[in-house]
């Protein structure tokens, strides 16, 4: 890259909503196959890169997410990118990474995994190594199923791990009421309870398996556009295991269904709620409602753009 570098990049990369995922069984190594439809939408991470010695980070929360339990050393999943990105590229310098959280911790929107894209493209950016977006996404599947889609955004759909993308086509805007809730839920721990629920109820243990897949109406919704059509096909395989482990969650559900939602999800492993709005007025009045109820209600939309330098 030619011209002289920049002193601190600042990239902010988008929290997501699987609206519909299907699990697969569990496999030999403890993981499982998938099929999720991914949407991101517009409720942010940034982190701001300047030059160090070596690989540091900051977290620094918003008034609706504490990030007290998130860690700082090499669990942190940004960390491990702008290490992996200096290794590969044979960058000796070090980063200094203060990453502002907006997306809820722990709540199944694929924050960590939007630290760790954004880091990807800082880096890059502060160092000049000026890799291929494609060389980016190898990179980000290293470091988890979700890095890949917070890396290009937009509307995608995930198989294998979710990390085998493909961009789906996407007309018009949908919008969407959060309710995040203060106290997170573990993705390995939902995968498990989801585990325990099909071994407690299988008829025939030696049942026939086939690999996920994304339902195509929800994908003909998403071309379309259509708000209504997506409502009647959202779908959340870890959606029952979320609401076993956590009860007070249907409520919450039952709240926004009843006060106009179209339909409410749990987004991802939750426990981080979403309600599709039929339009953004629906939306702001879906919010107001959910608000006054005592429920921290965020509205966003989406598709937006994966991790970029802003």
């Amino acid at each position: 890259m030619s011209g002289p570098l920049p002193a601190r990049v600042r990239v902010r990369a988008p929290g997501k909503i699987n609206v519909f995922l299907e699990v697969g069984d569990v496999q030999d190594d403890g993981y499982h196959d998938v099929a999720t439809a991914y949407q991101a939408v517009s409720l942010y991470e940034e982190v701001t890169a300047t030059a160090s010695d070596d690989v540091t980070i900051e977290i620094v929360g918003t008034s609706t997410v504490d990030v007290e339990g998130v860690p700082t050393d090499e669990r942190n999943l940004a960390v491990r990118a702008a290490r992996m990105l200096a290794r590969v590229a044979g960058v000796t310098d070090g980063v200094h990474l203060a990453v502002r959280k907006a997306v809820p911790v722990a709540g199944g929107m694929g924050g960590g995994s939007a630290d760790a894209a954004a880091a990807l493209v800082a880096c890059d950016a502060l160092w000049g190594v000026g890799m291929p977006t494609a060389d980016l996404a190898r990179l980000a599947a290293r470091l988890g199923a979700d890095v890949p889609f917070a890396l290009l955004g937009g509307t995608a759909v995930g198989t294998g791990r979710g990390d085998e993308l493909s961009p789906a086509l996407a007309s018009g805007r949908f919008d969407w009421v959060l309710v995040p809730n203060s106290t997170g839920l573990s993705t390995p721990v939902v995968y498990g309870e989801l585990d325990a629920h099909r071994e407690r109820h299988a008829v025939d243990i030696g049942r026939a398996t086939r690999a996920p897949a994304v339902d195509p109406d929800v994908l003909h919704a998403l071309r379309q556009g259509d708000a209504q059509m997506l409502a009647a096909t959202v779908r959340n395989d870890l959606q029952a295991p979320a609401l076993h482990l956590r009860p007070d969650l249907a409520r919450v559900l039952e709240r926004g269904e009843g006060s106009g939602a179209l339909a409410g999800i749990v987004s991802g492993s939750g426990p981080t709620l979403a309600f599709l709005a039929a339009d953004e007025t629906a939306a702001i009045d879906l919010q107001v409602s959910l608000s006054a109820a005592g429920y921290p209600a965020l509205h966003v939309h989406g598709p937006v753009a994966g991790a970029r330098v802003v």
